[in-house]
């Protein structure tokens, strides 16, 4: 899973304007000063890349683009839930992306992808089915319970990842050592019934 975590680690910085957002509403600060604030790191982030000479990456670019959409909404409307919103875009975009069949596989190792392939499927489909969920949970917390979001977004999106993650790395890990070694089992069966038909074999001779 180490290239799982490799692969979607660039999505985290995607979160940082929303995480700065959410750090200073917490702090109760004004609005328009928070909104400003993490319009400032998400253009701040893409600045740095450049000059870094850094690729940006079109997710990148999208975020950004949702940052100052929204960003300039809010500080309109002097309303921080359209900046807040922008999580659950992203997750419903992750949880498209996870919605393609076998997506998990490639991340089993080579000796594993026999034993445990088809579990990582469905996993795939759970893995898509919680991005979901927590897209609509942040839409739904940032609108009708705003003084509510930086808490969530500060509990909810780790603690439901972290805890999905040890369920399924428990559970594929189980299930691939009990089909293991059923496999085992089978080939020393097979062994001892061939051993048996040459034993039977030399004794007719």
């Amino acid at each position: 899973m180490k290239d799982l975590i490799y692969a979607i680690r660039p999505l985290a910085s995607d979160f940082l304007s929303s995480i700065v957002l959410a750090v200073l509403l917490a702090m109760h600060v004004d609005v328009r000063t928070a909104t400003g604030a993490a319009l400032l790191v998400g253009i701040g982030q893409v600045v740095f890349q450049k000059a870094t000479h850094r690729p940006v990456e079109l997710l990148q670019w999208a975020s950004l683009g949702l940052v100052v959409v929204l960003g300039g909404v809010a500080m309109m409307t002097n309303d921080p839930r359209f900046l807040m919103i922008k999580p659950s875009i992203i997750y419903v975009a992750i949880g498209v992306v996870m919605l393609k069949k076998g997506w998990m596989i490639r991340y089993l190792p080579d000796d594993a992808v026999h034993l445990v392939s088809d579990l990582m499927v469905g996993w795939g489909y759970v893995w898509s089915g919680l991005m979901f969920t927590t897209a609509i949970a942040n839409l739904v917390i940032a609108w009708l319970y705003p003084a509510w979001w930086p808490a969530f977004l500060a509990v909810f999106p780790l603690a439901s990842k972290l805890t999905l993650f040890a369920v399924h790395f428990g559970s594929a890990k189980y299930i691939g050592h009990r089909r293991h070694a059923r496999l085992m089992a089978a080939e020393v069966d097979a062994g001892k019934a061939a051993e048996a038909q040459t034993v039977e074999a030399a004794q007719a001779a």
